[in-house]
């Protein structure tokens, strides 16, 4: 049974660090511009190479977003933006538009081109097609069966990428322009509002100011919002259909979602290849799961095609059941003293959920902690507060701290 890379999405370094260290065999990012993610923070050209160089000494590859339907301005500065992606050694972009895959076979002919998902992908002529351009790896359309990914498998020698989890575009394979429309914010060019998540009512055409709920509900209704992806548990038969990269969504989530949802990926994903034909799923991977902010979930269209069943009907808020309490910046020699940075406030009387790379999940207390200025504290109120803390177990570098709501 091949193994299949496991992709992680990173919206920043500190995402960058936190993906890998949860075992992450690649990371997928964008620089400040050309990639569909612009209100994540981004990388500029220092942090990118500082996120190579981290990847790079921790055995993971470095993908670059540069999945934007250009336009004619976009093209003035991309050909010197490729040239540096290859001069710096980044493993592979990510490339929607023809123009842009031309670009990079010009600048930088070595570099790995991969397809995005926006290129709508969904047979395998047109599979064949890119291949020919020069395309080693096709992020398949979200809208195929586990069946049809099979059969684009057996008839073209391409690397195949899709979707495993994560939040699921209404429109077809992402390329949306509501936001457009309605905003003037181009999803297209990474800039979606995400008009699909906003409460919705119909409106006769000569009664302009009565609004009237689709449904029967008085919260309105939220027909264009998906649910979120999710294939852990059928995971097995992605890896027997012999998709070559495992991609998880997320690069605006926060470093609680990458760690949860890439640890217990990376969880079952061992699992299944040490196991092959022996492996039974473990419903705990669910509860895991759970533990990251998310929308009610589906399996998309792997199994059939996406109904009713696909949309959330009730709202478009995120379901948090977890707070993520801190993230563990450093450890010293004796493996349980820490520079812990808060997330949400909490005090010594908690206990809390830790869960630490390499997959181990365990309860903990903090003994002591004091302030930056060496005053033992004994709450920790303000946003992004930097602490020194004695736990009652050992603990790890990137660690997260998780209590239940």
């Amino acid at each position: 049974m091949k193994k299949p890379e496991l992709l992680a999405p990173a919206g920043d370094l500190e995402k960058l660090k936190v993906a890998i260290a949860y075992g992450a065999d690649a990371v997928y990012l964008a620089g400040k511009n050309f990639g569909l993610r612009a209100k994540a923070t981004n990388f500029d050209e220092a942090e990118l190479l500082e996120g190579l160089y981290y990847a790079h000494s921790h055995g993971a590859k470095v993908y670059v977003t540069l999945n934007i339907l250009a336009h004619n301005e976009d093209l003035k500065t991309l050909p010197d933006f490729v040239r540096w992606l290859g001069a710096v050694g980044v493993d592979g972009v990510i490339v929607s538009d023809p123009g842009v895959v031309s670009i990079v076979k010009e600048e930088a002919p070595d570099m790995e081109i991969h397809l995005s998902t926006q290129a709508s992908v969904t047979n395998y002529r047109a599979a064949q097609f890119w291949q020919g351009q020069g395309v080693s790896r096709i992020v398949l359309a979200r809208e195929l069966s586990l069946k049809e990914i099979k059969e684009i498998k057996e008839k073209v020698d391409i690397e195949i990428e899709t979707f495993v989890h994560g939040a699921m575009c209404m429109a077809y394979s992402g390329r949306c322009l509501i936001s457009n429309f309605l905003t003037g914010r181009d999803a297209n060019r990474g800039d979606c509002a995400q008009p699909c998540r906003w409460k919705y009512y119909l409106v006769e055409e000569k009664r302009p100011n009565e609004f009237h709920p689709i449904e029967e509900d008085h919260r309105g209704s939220y027909i264009l919002s998906s649910k979120d992806l999710r294939t852990i548990e059928f995971l097995h038969e992605l890896v027997e259909v012999g998709i070559d990269s495992l991609k998880i969504e997320g690069r605006m989530k926060s470093v609680n979602y990458v760690a949860t949802v890439v640890n217990a990926y990376r969880q079952v994903l061992d699992e299944i290849l040490a196991k092959g034909k022996d492996y039974q799923f473990d419903p705990k991977w669910l509860g895991e799961l759970a533990k990251s902010s998310h929308r009610h979930f589906t399996s998309g269209f792997y199994k059939e095609k996406v109904g009713p069943d696909g949309q959330t009907y009730e709202s478009s808020h995120y379901i948090r059941d977890i707070d993520f309490v801190a993230l563990v910046l450093e450890v010293f020699e004796d493996g349980r003293t820490a520079i812990i940075e808060q997330r949400n406030n909490f005090n010594l009387e908690q206990s809390f959920d830790i869960l630490m790379p390499g997959g181990v999940i365990k309860e903990g207390k903090i003994l002591k902690m004091w302030d930056m200025d060496g005053n033992e504290i004994e709450k920790a109120p303000h946003p992004q507060q930097r602490i020194k803390a004695v736990f009652d177990t050992d603990i790890k570098e990137l660690a997260i701290i998780r209590r239940e709501k």
